[in-house]
């Protein structure tokens, strides 16, 4: 299987260098193609802007939607944007590692999906109709295309549990893996955290690698997060609310997934 890693960190020897080499090594001699974007080393642009198309002329206002999409449409794309969509063509998996900084991903992972999910790539596809609203939110051109995001934290466990001071990690990571993965069609697995990372001896780093080794040799069993499809039949289309039938003793982000 072709897998992309994704990855954001700008010290090669930290641990999660360490960890991203480990993945590459395991996934490779379980005979998988493995492609790596190391956003640092490869000094990825992080904002998007007019360079981000070669036809655009500067006689109107930029546009960041409609420009990428006249983009991608016309083959006008700087060629790093298309060279990372061409990396998502070709995957059938995505792991996207990186540190959990100030409750999110890195900049520089945010600017790339940003710039690589253009108009008409990752968003902006399908009908939109009184019955379809678009092909998102479990459809799209990433369906039948697996994601997991592989996240290292300083903080402990029980510092992301549904009690804890920096709230559910389930929450936190709601906006990347429903908003951003979700949204174009991946089927999200279950993110692999590590915590207490700034405390990592010999022996504890073991123990993360075999952690790893096992969702890494999974990747292809693991059950994704039993998100709802947007025109599955779940949400009232235009309104895009969840009907009241479901999920009638929840309530917050977690109505969003099945039972």
């Amino acid at each position: 299987m072709n897998i992309l890693i994704v990855y954001a960190h700008p010290e090669p020897q930290s641990l999660n260098g360490s960890l991203k080499d480990f993945a590459v090594q395991r996934l490779e001699s379980q005979g998988h193609t493995v492609q790596v974007s190391d956003l640092y080393a490869m000094n990825w642009k992080a904002q998007i802007d007019a360079d981000d198309s070669s036809a655009y002329s500067g006689d109107r206002p930029f546009n960041p939607s409609l420009d990428s999409k006249k983009a991608f449409e016309n083959g006008t794309q700087s060629a790093d944007i298309a060279t990372e969509q061409q990396k998502l063509r070709q995957a059938d998996a995505v792991i996207f590692q990186f540190p959990l900084w100030w409750f999110s991903m890195p900049a520089i992972m945010k600017g790339w999906f940003e710039r690589v999910y253009a108009y008409g790539f990752a968003y902006g596809v399908g009908e939109h109709s009184d019955t379809h609203w678009g092909d998102r939110y479990g459809e799209g051109n990433m369906a039948g295309k697996r994601a997991m995001l592989a996240v290292t934290t300083g903080g402990w466990e029980s510092h992301y549990s549904p009690r804890g001071i920096n709230g559910s990690l389930d929450d936190i990571l709601f906006p990347i893996q429903h908003g951003v993965l979700h949204y174009p069609g991946f089927a999200v697995l279950p993110p692999l955290v590590f915590y207490r990372t700034g405390r990592t001896d010999e022996l504890r780093y073991a123990q993360l690698c075999e952690e790893y080794g096992h969702r890494l040799d999974d990747l292809f069993t693991t059950q994704p997060l039993p998100y709802r499809q947007q025109n599955g039949g779940d949400y009232n289309i235009p309104a895009l609310t969840l009907k009241e039938e479901f999920a009638t003793d929840k309530e917050g982000l977690k109505i969003h997934l099945k039972d």
